[in-house]
């Protein structure tokens, strides 16, 4: 499917990447072709105001729900290897790399060893040439420090970015919540914050030393950051990443054990809360994901324990990201900067921004606009979010996917 004719957005607020301004924008052949002042020719959509904004890119989902991706205007998401079976072989990543289309593009990341094993590492060269945009260790820590190296490394020479997870595996063990007052409290098996800071502190060694390019694709704690943030000022390549949940919530949100606050990895204290806030204000994160992982009620309706992680986010990001906004936390070019932007220009795509030439994936946001997270209502395949019953702003009103009109 391929745009028929020109179209030109008018009386728009544009979020460009120099900040927010009036006026125009036109599609053409799929691509951006021009923004600014300009007079509404071909097919004229009017914005009546709102914002003009790119479709989200989502940078590590488990699972794609077109239906929810769209309802939170997300136009391309970056798929994790943790599939069945997993991503590791190219004919895996061709398929998936191939699936979505034309309405909703999926970038596969390649499983970082065979199997997600953490022991030998995968043909990700071959991978990489099947349409793999990143590598990824998925749901767990590679544990064994010479096939990290040896990853990295080549990872750096291929010149893609290697997406972790960062907690130490043998301090996390069958954890299901953060040490501290409120897991003795109720009794759920729990792991020291400090297994992510102890991880990301081995994993920042390591690719100091093969050169590589390293994005942590949620880091959740104050002593996590604070290793991130002296990293990037001495200048080496890393990023990272967060979920909605961990600047939303704290492990009071487990207070009853509800199992759709069980996350990984799981949600932390009030004062690490307030750190990722920081972190997102000052710069030290790069990317927030939704962490789309949709479970039913035979994951989830189970002892706090037994639960399985994970949450469904890819309708709720947008809203979230825009309650920071309201909180002055950040203002809105930083916003779509985290969701858009950023992840974009990790996977390598002429996406994520509204910049003459770039592809033509377009959302008109209602940021004012109220509504309430309903799990039972959602459109994902379930509705497993944290924020079930809360009252939330910003709404996608329409869409585009390479200068085509989405249904929502």
């Amino acid at each position: 499917m391929k745009q028929a004719a020109f179209i030109t957005i008018t009386n728009a607020r544009l979020v460009t990447p120099d900040g927010l301004r009036e006026g125009s924008l036109r599609m053409e052949e799929g691509r951006i072709a021009a923004l600014g002042d300009m007079p509404g020719e071909g097919e004229t959509v009017d914005a009546g105001g709102k914002l003009v904004a790119p479709g989200l890119v989502d940078l590590g989902v488990f699972a794609i729900d077109k239906p929810a991706f769209h309802f939170g205007g997300i136009t391309r998401a970056a798929l994790m290897p943790d599939q069945s079976p997993p991503l590791d072989l190219p004919s895996r990543v061709s398929y998936i790399a191939k699936s979505g289309k034309p309405d909703f593009w999926v970038h596969p990341l390649a499983a970082a060893t065979r199997g997600l094993e953490g022991k030998e590492i995968a043909e990700i060269a071959l991978m990489r040439e099947a349409g793999a945009r990143g590598i990824a260790t998925g749901r767990q820590w590679i544990s064994d420090s010479g096939a990290m190296l040896r990853l990295l490394q080549y990872a750096a020479m291929l010149d893609m970015p290697v997406i972790a997870h960062a907690e130490d595996a043998a301090l996390v063990g069958s954890a299901v919540a953060t040490a501290g007052e409120y897991a003795t409290r109720r009794g759920l098996p729990s792991a020291p914050a400090e297994a992510e800071a102890i991880a990301i502190a081995r994993d920042l060694a390591l690719a100091e030393m093969a050169g590589a390019r390293l994005h942590f694709r949620q880091v959740t704690t104050r002593a996590g950051l604070d290793l991130v943030r002296k990293a990037k000022a001495a200048g080496q390549q890393v990023t990272a990443g967060v979920t909605p949940a961990h600047f939303m919530l704290s492990d009071l949100a487990t207070a009853e054990f509800r199992t759709f606050a069980r996350l990984s990895p799981p949600l932390r204290s009030e004062d690490d809360r307030h750190a990722v806030r920081e972190a997102i204000s000052d710069g030290t994160i790069d990317v927030v994901s939704s962490g789309h992982d949709p479970r039913g009620p035979e994951d989830k309706r189970l002892p706090f324990s037994d639960a399985e992680p994970g949450m469904a986010g890819a309708e709720t990001l947008l809203a979230m990201v825009l309650s920071l906004v309201r909180d002055e936390v950040i203002d809105i070019s930083r916003a779509f900067e985290l969701v858009a932007t950023n992840p974009a220009r990790l996977l390598g795509v002429e996406a994520g921004s509204l910049s003459q030439g770039y592809e033509a994936d377009i959302a008109i946001v209602d940021a004012d606009k109220p509504w309430v997270v309903q799990s039972a209502m959602m459109a994902a395949t379930a509705g497993n979010t944290p924020f079930d019953g809360q009252p939330t702003q910003g709404r996608v009103t329409a869409l585009w996917k390479g200068g085509v009109p989405v249904e929502l």
